[in-house]
């Protein structure tokens, strides 16, 4: 059964990092998100130092607190205004109805697709000798490290995978 091992994979991996998550997805999985990935791109054009904040808030209210309603404005405009404030919140939530964000957004979007991307998580790399790859999902966190050249600890035997 794909569904159930794709689960004790998320549920897996979420331990090894030590990233909290709820059991089973929501019962709104997936959810549509394209307000929520709006809302995240009018961050990062007005708040761009609270752009991991808001995504970390984002991440909790769907795989920690199970609230699939993460993707509608009633539910995350309050989550945007507990990270950002009440000002800030409501003009991402002005700004992520403009041409210039809907534009944005559709540019990130293509060029992920450029990129080769085909789900998440996609990991696009550049290193210090300027090449750049793309890596898909968690199990690849390992090869993302190595191709960057940063320090890993320990014996990589099979960790190497990781």
């Amino acid at each position: 059964d794909k569904s159930a091992w794709i689960n004790r994979e998320r549920t897996r991996w979420a331990t090894y990092f030590s990233v909290p998550i709820i059991p089973t997805p929501p019962s709104d999985f997936p959810p549509r998100t394209l307000h929520t990935q709006r809302a995240l791109a009018a961050v990062a054009q007005l708040a761009p130092d609270r752009l991991v904040a808001v995504q970390e808030a984002f991440y909790r209210t769907f795989w920690v607190d199970g609230d699939g309603r993460i993707a509608e404005p009633g539910c995350f405009v309050p989550v945007l205004q507990r990270v950002l404030g009440e000002e800030v919140a409501g003009r991402v939530v002005e700004a992520m109805q403009t041409p210039a964000i809907k534009a944005l957004l559709t540019a990130n979007t293509d060029r992920a697709f450029q990129a080769g991307a085909f789900g998440v998580p996609w990991f696009e790399c550049t290193n210090t000798q300027g090449a750049t790859e793309g890596f898909f999902g968690v199990d690849h966190l390992g090869q993302v490290a190595e191709f960057l050249g940063l320090e890993r600890r320990g014996d990589l035997g099979m960790r190497a995978l990781l």
